[in-house]
């Protein structure tokens, strides 16, 4: 399996179309990055559930997935599934957010996903953070739209448990949706980690890399 680093991460930015987006599709990703760099600075934007349950969820969720970092969280009230007639904006949130952070991550779902807001979004990650490290998350489904990841991020059996127990803790509102449990939150964590030889792992889309192999 081929390794690349990507140096040293000390701004993160995470986008989400909805609350718990960002969760299932990178928590165990945070969760290590931000135990590893104590004071990383991370800015978050979810475009749907401001004002109510869901954004209170979203803040105590994300306050524990991203231990001791600088999180800057701004949680927006779009209509979820409406996203295509509010695209202005959800552009004009993503394009402020762009000029007020330099991020050396960017997580964001993947292009390739069938719920539209979710790839409403991504579109907009593509023009906004064009000359960044953009990783595509990927969210379990009943559209049965998961791919063939192109990058993975190894998680240890201890992160990946944790991700599982923050998910079901940080989001009673989510509770009753079928695929919202535990078997599948690990169960996905577990074939990627078979795909790129290690225990357990979350995958990305990635659609273009600049290699300094010289450097």
């Amino acid at each position: 399996m081929i390794r690349l680093g990507a140096g040293r991460l000390d701004r993160i930015v995470a986008l989400g179309a909805h609350c718990d987006d960002i969760a299932i599709g990178a928590g165990g990703t945070l969760l290590t990055l931000c135990r590893a760099r104590p004071g990383v600075r991370v800015d978050a934007l979810v475009l749907s559930g401001g004002g109510g349950e869901r954004e209170q969820e979203e803040r105590a969720a994300l306050a524990a997935f991203c231990p001791d970092a600088d999180l800057r969280l701004t949680v927006l009230k779009l209509p979820d599934g409406r996203f295509p007639a509010h695209w202005e904006e959800a552009k004009a949130a993503v394009e402020e957010l762009r000029a007020h952070t330099e991020p050396h991550v960017v997580l964001a779902p993947r292009t390739e996903d069938a719920h539209q807001d979710h790839r409403g979004l991504a579109k907009l990650v593509s023009t906004a953070f064009r000359d960044h490290l953009v990783l595509g998350y990927e969210i379990v489904k009943w559209d049965g739209d998961l791919g063939r990841p192109t990058a993975y991020q190894p998680l240890s059996p201890e992160i990946a448990e944790e991700k599982v127990r923050l998910l079901q803790g940080h989001y009673p509102s989510q509770r009753h949706r079928p695929w919202y449990d535990r078997e599948a939150f690990l169960g996905l964590a577990r074939i990627r980690g078979i795909e790129c030889h290690t225990r357990y792992a979350e995958a990305f889309a990635v659609t273009k890399l600049t290699l300094t192999l010289g450097g």
